[in-house]
């Protein structure tokens, strides 16, 4: 048995006992004697019960969302002051005023504000229960306590807690789909535990599998890091199909180009997409371009935060086809360097937004709307202050809502099945209170997503059709549990590491 040091608690994630328990069991109230499981134990479940657990439920009751303010961000669909939303099954049906359905599930929409729920591209999941650990560090703080001292000593157990803690808090905020850059593939059994929270959690995520977390250039060395053949594995055991809420990625370890051009080899291999890091501070610069002289550039790669790129490397993005991520707010706060939102529109690329750590920063898109948003702005503001002439387009809050949404599901390769509220998409949306005293009342829906909200307005989170959250709350949830867990996994994390936290 796994034992959480000064918790009280003893056990690890509690979703899978030897008899089985579910997801619903372990979360919902009165479930604490379910931790009795280690979570190593849970992160070795058949890879029948993993998919099952992601799968799109089965068709069941209709629900009908009635008398909405619908932001749809699909032109063909448009916005609605007042509207219904009729869900079936997975799928949205049918979005009008005034729709009549027998045998429906009736919400009432009221005073909210229905639109898709956001794409986070980029998050390290891993990393939930070492929320605002150092919220003052710059980028090397980042690599020296993050990466080569406290995740190091992740278990598996603490990869579980982390991962379900932090997939928990993106649903809370209203993110219906996150991508998981998870390089703390200390073992295989890490990587298992991290795909096991996601599915326990019901988001949709994007795995995205990488490196160890110390990882060095010659991360084959060690052969318990199986990085990236590892993956085979992955794909075949948990990801061999499309129709469920969990799909591949490959990490992109940064390493000479060639090193990651035989990861990228290995990842195409199986159809997974890419995720990168590049021009990053003084760290990770030139990567693209090697890379695209290389010929190793592809549509099926997402660039990630690209402050310092050369001139030269953002043509053979744009060229290549890649998509960008940008997260501003970590960005500008740990000295990754400014973030580029005008240069990407001047390329004509729509960037998607991300959070990063949330050892540092906010775990809510809102924040990053607004970050971009007021950048942009203000970049293009002071360009008219000195002088400058054919000044570009200032942004809307349209614009960046669009990239909170359809653009990340563009990144992630969802954009098929999510990121607009369209008939025969996936039902994966949000209601939004509008009467609330940060944001009553309301006189333009949009502005008022981006300029006045913030998580505490997110009252509704469906997922695929089934609801997460409802009337503000977690459905189906016992937080209090969940939060044991992590602060049990935190603590035994910083004491395995003798890290001093800073407590104020």
């Amino acid at each position: 048995m796994t034992n959480f040091p000064h918790s009280g608690l003893a056990g690890g994630c509690g979703c899978c006992t030897p008899a089985g328990v579910s997801r619903r069991q372990f979360l919902c109230t009165g479930a604490a004697a379910a931790v009795a499981a280690p979570v190593a134990a849970a992160a070795m479940v058949s890879p029948a019960r993993a998919q099952q657990s992601a799968r799109t439920p089965p068709l069941g009751r209709p629900i009908l969302i009635k008398n909405a303010c619908v932001i749809s961000l699909d032109k063909a669909v448009g916005d609605f002051e007042s509207a219904d939303v009729l869900v079936r099954g997975s799928k949205i049906a049918q979005i009008a005023p005034n729709i009549s359905i027998d045998d429906a599930e009736i919400i009432d929409a009221s005073n909210t504000i229905v639109m898709p729920g956001f794409v986070d591209t980029h998050r390290h999941m891993w990393e939930g229960i070492l929320r605002n650990i150092i919220p003052d560090a710059s980028l090397p703080d980042y690599f020296r306590i993050i990466q080569r001292v406290l995740g190091p000593v992740y278990t598996p157990d603490d990869c579980y807690a982390a991962n379900l803690l932090s997939a928990l808090g993106a649903i809370d905020s209203g993110v219906t789909t996150v991508l998981d850059w998870s390089h703390i593939q200390n073992t295989p059994e890490h990587t298992d535990a991290c795909i096991k929270a996601l599915a326990d959690s019901g988001i949709r995520a994007v795995f995205a599998y990488g490196s160890p977390s110390n990882a060095s250039p010659d991360y084959r060395q060690d052969p318990k890091q199986k990085y990236p053949d590892d993956i085979r594995r992955l794909r075949k055991q948990y990801f061999s199909s499309d129709d469920q809420l969990l799909t591949l990625f490959l990490a992109s370890l940064s390493a000479p180009p060639e090193r990651i051009a035989e990861t990228w080899a290995v990842a195409r291999d199986v159809g997974a997409p890419i995720s990168i890091h590049v021009g990053v501070g003084n760290f990770i610069n030139g990567t693209v371009q090697k890379l695209g002289e290389m010929g190793v550039l592809k549509p099926d790669t997402t660039y990630i935060h690209c402050c310092t790129l050369n001139d030269t490397e953002w043509k053979m993005l744009v060229d290549s086809g890649g998509t960008v991520s940008m997260a501003g707010y970590v960005e500008m706060m740990m000295g990754h360097g400014t973030p580029p939102i005008q240069k990407a529109l001047d390329l004509g690329l729509r960037p998607s937004l991300s959070i990063d750590v949330e050892t540092s920063v906010p775990g809510d898109l809102f924040t990053q709307m607004r970050t971009v948003f007021a950048l942009q702005r203000n970049d293009v503001f002071q360009r008219g202050i000195k002088g400058e002439k054919n000044l570009p387009k200032l942004l809307t809050s349209r614009d960046v809502l669009e990239f909170a949404t359809i653009e990340g599901a563009r990144a992630n390769k969802l954009d098929r099945k999510v990121g607009t509220l369209t008939p025969g998409k996936e039902a994966d949306l949000i209601l939004l209170r509008t009467d609330r005293p940060n944001v009553a009342p309301v006189n333009n829906a949009v502005g008022a997503v981006v300029a006045n909200m913030h998580p505490g307005n997110v009252d509704t989170v469906m997922v695929s059709g089934k609801i997460l959250k409802r009337n503000g709350q977690l459905v189906g949830v016992d937080f209090g549990t969940v939060n044991k867990l992590a602060i049990a996994a935190r603590d035994r994390t910083v004491a395995a590491s003798k890290y001093e936290r800073a407590r104020f």
